[in-house]
């Protein structure tokens, strides 16, 4: 499907029919831009709709790619774009200028005849994201087993230090936006929140003495291994969020979402970097860190990333 009926769109769409030896792409039809009053396709191909509803488009004609034809300066166009393209499942295509190529920022592919730049999901190949998915599993049966002991004396203290069960579940997003259930050694009082949701804050008086040190520690995490034993989450992967605090930072950033396309993960580069948040202000500062993760994944980068968890682990100067 090409987005946009300009002249480079037309131009894309001739050269790629006009192959001795095509490509194997099948051109559906084209969604138009708004305020665009070229209709130079419409000869060639069927408009399919607009903008606004293009996710709907892309479902019920199972497109799998799409060739994105306007120009890239068109900056605060192209990023609503990607908005919604990066969330699905498909291939994404773009046309270079001529600064793309002096600059180096992007790689192109001539495949279909015509330079088009292969726009990063922020996936990982498949042989990566296998290898991620058994060294979850992997590395968190063999915590389990080594962490038992630590995580049973842990149990006894969070008893002793107040009524409560040792550990609490609460509802966040994951993958695909899909809800699921958390768990995590409980580090405040029982019942904490009543009614609206509230973030923990550095002097919280509802975290308990031991739930200082399991949070500075990161160890209030340890069930979570159970989570990532379940498909739920990964090891490394943005810090999932409930639906009540994703809904405002939407509000403030709508590229937010692009992180549901991963599993999330017990630590984060954005956790690593900047710790727990307090505040809907303070995830938003948080969320640069998460969307370098989404941009760069890859199993070196989950190293590096588990790698600093642990001496912050360590150092017990976590928040």
């Amino acid at each position: 499907m090409l987005i946009g009926s300009n002249q480079k769109a037309k131009k894309i769409y001739e050269e790629m029919s006009s192959q001795k030896r095509p490509a194997g792409n099948l051109f559906v039809g084209y969604v138009g831009i708004e305020n665009n009053d070229d209709k130079l396709l419409e000869q060639y191909i069927p408009q399919l709709g607009k903008l606004n509803n293009i996710t709907e488009i892309i479902e019920e004609y199972d497109i799998e790619e799409v060739i994105i034809a306007i120009e890239t300066r068109e900056h605060d166009r192209l990023n609503n774009i990607l908005t919604i393209l990066e969330n699905l499942q498909i291939s994404i295509w773009g046309i270079p200028e001529l600064y793309d190529f002096l600059s180096g920022t992007v790689r192109t592919n001539t495949i279909y005849g015509s330079p088009l730049i292969k726009i990063s999901n922020g996936l990982m190949p498949v042989w990566q994201a296998n290898t991620k998915r058994l060294l979850d599993v992997t590395i968190s049966l063999s915590a389990s087993v080594v962490i038992f002991p630590v995580f049973a004396i842990l149990a006894i203290l969070i008893k002793r230090s107040s009524k409560g069960p040792v550990i609490y579940k609460q509802e966040r997003i994951g993958r695909y936006g899909k809800p699921f259930y958390i768990y995590k050694l409980r580090s405040m009082v029982q019942d904490a929140e009543r009614g609206t949701p509230a973030l923990s804050s550095k002097n919280d008086n509802r975290i308990t003495p031991i739930g200082k040190f399991l949070r500075k520690t990161h160890l209030d995490e340890i069930p979570q291994f159970f989570n990532v034993l379940k498909g739920d989450m990964s090891l490394v992967g943005p810090r999932p969020e409930r639906q009540y605090y994703i809904d405002q930072i939407v509000e403030h950033a709508p590229h937010y979402t692009l992180l549901h396309k991963l599993r999330p993960g017990i630590t984060s580069w954005g956790q690593v970097k900047y710790g727990y948040a307090s505040s809907v202000e303070e995830m938003l500062e948080r969320l640069p860190y998460d969307m370098i993760y989404l941009k760069n994944i890859s199993l070196y980068m989950d190293f590096k990333i588990m790698i600093h968890t642990v001496m912050v682990a360590f150092k017990a100067n976590g928040k």
